[in-house]
């Protein structure tokens, strides 16, 4: 019995270094596909500048997708990692906030594959800049960023399924418990928003401003509490 207790021990540590350090990962990658290439050769409603911009850094926008396939890799990762890590504490919502995350891989997987398929399209194109071309281009880049949004909604579901499994043991820092929840209820709340209320897209994107924070600091915030405390987590 006290062998068995000791593997799934170790076991749950190791997890937390896999997903802590995972985390870290797939956020240095979404920092770079997202918030740096993407942004900047992406623009909104403007279909031949956005052709341009890609043409003109094909390797650039190639690297993103490899950004993104990492992050897909990271997130199949974290899923185990987290309902490995979780389940002690309490089986149920461990697979549900494994289940969760997983499902939220597969549609960001999906949403991908529309990355691919612009930069075959741009391969193609052949440094033209029709106006069928470009929308092809902004068509698939628009498909991409929906499922990837709809995905985030299940995401937020997510990590509130993480925040509640964290509140209900004493081995996590209940002030990590409330981060992860927040940050799981804003992702939600702006991505059901974006998609369910579009009328306010204003006001959700000035809320998508203020709760950015909190977002970025509950997962990242939890990974580092992984690395750092959760490798040396004992079961309650």
């Amino acid at each position: 019995m006290e062998l068995g207790r000791t593997t799934n021990q170790n076991m749950q540590q190791k997890a937390a270094v896999v997903s802590g350090v995972a985390l870290l990962v797939m956020t240095i990658a979404a920092f770079f596909a997202q918030g740096y290439v993407h942004s900047s050769l992406v623009v909104e409603g403007d279909a031949t500048t956005t052709l341009k911009n890609i043409q003109a850094s094909q390797r650039l926008f190639r690297l993103e997708v490899l950004g993104w396939l990492i992050i897909v890799i990271m997130d199949l990762v974290v899923s185990w990692g987290f309902y490995l890590f979780l389940k002690p504490f309490h089986a149920g919502y461990a697979l549900l906030a494994g289940g969760l995350r997983f499902l939220y891989t597969v549609m960001l997987a999906t949403a991908v594959s529309h990355l691919v398929v612009t930069n075959t399209i741009v391969q193609h194109s052949v440094g033209g800049t029709s106006d069928r071309v470009a929308q092809q281009v902004m068509d698939a880049i628009t498909t991409f960023e929906a499922i990837w949004s709809f995905g985030l909604i299940i995401f937020g579901l997510h990590l509130i399924a993480v925040g509640v499994v964290a509140w209900k043991t004493t081995r996590i820092p209940k002030v990590i418990s409330y981060l992860v929840v927040l940050a799981g209820f804003s992702y939600s709340l702006i991505h059901f928003m974006y998609h369910f209320i579009t009328q306010l897209e204003n006001v959700t994107g000035l809320l998508e401003l203020i709760l950015m924070v909190p977002m970025v600091i509950g997962e990242l915030g939890f990974g580092i509490w992984l690395l750092v405390k959760g490798r040396r987590v004992t079961m309650d």
